[in-house]
């Protein structure tokens, strides 16, 4: 039993992306089901998004922050790298995005916006080195060829499509709203 508890706390911890990514659909399902009714579209994926937000950007980039400023070695091990000063750089990224996911949780759709767009894009293009790393270096190490390549993927698609499906609500209520306007 004590193994499998340990493979499990390595599993969460070294697929951090993916852990969050789940924790953070959980809260939105508590929320959601906790939310008054009726209940309508765009409050759930107001929920959606803001604990997307929470735990997919703001926790799981300051968990980024701190493996990468405090474990480096560590980190660059596990994504099959040596270790180098640019961790400290990831790390500092990584702290920015952190801070962003928590301010932009809970507020406007602008922020909201931000705070997708912005580690979406470093995401996706952490996928892209990863793929060149597994093609040229053939570099099969878990954090370059394992949950983390398809989380960098997968969490910043399903962000933006949160921010699309939120956005497309919003201009549903607009466009559904009378002008007030005498004809």
């Amino acid at each position: 039993m004590a193994e499998v508890i340990k493979a499990t706390i390595i599993f969460v911890l070294s697929n951090f992306s993916l852990s969050f990514f789940v924790i953070g659909l959980l809260f939105a399902l508590v929320a959601i089901a906790r939310a008054p009714k009726p209940l309508r579209f765009p409050d759930v994926i107001d929920r959606l998004l803001a604990w997307h937000l929470f735990w997919s950007i703001g926790v799981c980039y300051f968990y980024n922050f701190v493996m990468h400023a405090f474990f480096g070695k560590m980190s660059a091990a596990f994504i099959g790298w040596a270790d180098s000063p640019f961790q400290f750089e990831v790390a500092t990224a990584s702290l920015g995005y952190s801070v962003v996911g928590f301010l932009a949780a809970f507020r406007s759709f602008d922020l909201r916006l931000a705070a997708i767009v912005g580690p979406g894009l470093f995401t996706l293009g952490a996928a892209a080195g990863h793929i060149n790393q597994m093609v040229t270096q053939h570099n099969f190490a878990p954090g370059n060829a394992g949950v983390v390549f398809y989380t960098d993927i997968l969490i910043p698609l399903f962000g933006a499509a949160l921010l699309w499906l939120q956005h497309r609500s919003r201009t549903d209520r607009v466009t559904a709203a009378p002008s007030g306007r005498a004809a």
